[in-house]
């Protein structure tokens, strides 16, 4: 939009040509992003070994809970669970090619598949004693995954499914249905794409700004009441492109949906931590870092299915089922067990007097 009707770069091109205006768009996008992570990096303290040992002793002389620590998976566990994975694959993968389904479908099935035999191979690892084998310990540890973390990766299974098809669908589904175009190479459609890009950015200024409020929220209800508040009002907001026709109303949506984003890169990790080891904290974020790939890969694999075949090409539908998944997963939270909440503390302590 600034490139466009601030600099007069153009946004519209022959067919099968990017715009100059797209093109830039993405230069600057990926120098601020590689500048970020170069800043965080070089910027950011690590803590020690020792330091998070400490914090692990004071946070359960605090709480007064103790870290579960489970046994490994047996081999046996590991084969029973790999023999299902790759057996769910297996069918999967013959269900489309008998049905002709979409291509797209066998990324979902491929994944599966994959699972079981990771699975199948660590077992057969582990019954040879090569347990201090990489691949064995992650598959030990996902299986073994503290519960809050289980419970956190459904919350985070609706919510970025709902991310991804936004940022996959919102400008089709605004230049459709707001606008009134498919015709991509038309001047209305890139007009309609570039207040896309408008919309992307209020999201994401309120999504700076929610940062001071949320943890002010999350005092006085809690952090899951906090975050299933955001959520629900997400799912509103993204229904609400239904009855919307006018490009400026949407700004008023962009503002629920820009708090509940604020919320999701926030408190699942504020909740999550309380709940893992500190010898194996960098392991588990990486696993959890899973729970938001998976739900962008069957996004990518079955939303196109969904909107061509289901909804019959109108976008604005996919739209609101976005939404209605980030209501699943405004509800889900309420199964989360948050260990350290200092909500939950706050009110035991005035319960107690």
């Amino acid at each position: 939009y600034i490139l466009t009707n601030w600099f007069g770069i153009p946004n519209t091109a022959g067919e099968g040509i990017i715009p100059q205006s797209v093109k830039l768009s993405f230069y600057i996008g990926g120098v601020v992003l590689l500048a970020s992570v170069l800043y965080t990096v070089f910027t950011s303290k690590e803590y020690s070994p020792e330091e998070l040992a400490a914090f692990e002793q004071e946070k359960e002389k605090i709480s007064g809970i103790k870290t579960e620590i489970k046994p490994s998976v047996t081999p046996v566990q590991f084969l029973k669970n790999g023999s299902v994975w790759t057996t769910a694959g297996i069918i999967a993968t013959a269900i489309i090619v008998l049905l002709k389904l979409e291509a797209q479908l066998y990324i979902v099935s491929g994944l599966v598949l994959t699972f079981g035999i990771i699975l199948l191979v660590s077992g057969m690892l582990t019954k040879k004693g090569r347990t201090q084998n990489g691949m064995v310990g992650i598959m030990n540890d996902l299986l073994h995954m503290p519960r809050t973390m289980g419970q956190l990766a459904v919350v985070q299974f609706f919510s970025w499914l709902s991310f991804y098809a936004m940022w996959i669908y919102t400008t089709p589904a605004v230049t459709q249905h707001v606008f009134g175009t498919n015709d991509t190479a038309s001047e209305l459609y890139n007009q309609g794409a570039d207040w896309v890009g408008v919309l992307f950015a209020v999201y994401n200024a309120v999504s700076a700004l929610s940062a001071f409020l949320l943890p002010v929220l999350a005092r006085q209800i809690g952090r899951k009441a906090t975050h299933s508040i955001a959520l629900a009002l997400g799912g509103i907001s993204f229904i609400s492109f239904f009855f919307i026709q006018n490009p400026q109303i949407l700004l008023l949506p962009m503002i629920g949906i820009g708090f509940t984003w604020g919320s999701i890169l926030s408190m699942p990790y504020a909740i999550l931590t309380g709940s893992l080891p500190a010898d194996k904290m960098g392991t588990y974020m990486g696993i959890f870092n899973f729970f938001i790939v998976i739900p962008q890969i069957l996004a990518a694999s079955i939303l196109g299915f969904v909107t061509k075949d289901i909804f019959g090409g109108q976008v604005i539908f996919t739209m609101v089922l976005a939404g209605c998944s980030l209501v699943l997963g405004a509800l889900s939270v309420f199964f989360v067990q948050d260990r350290d909440d200092a909500y939950k503390f706050k009110k035991n302590a005035q319960e107690q007097k």
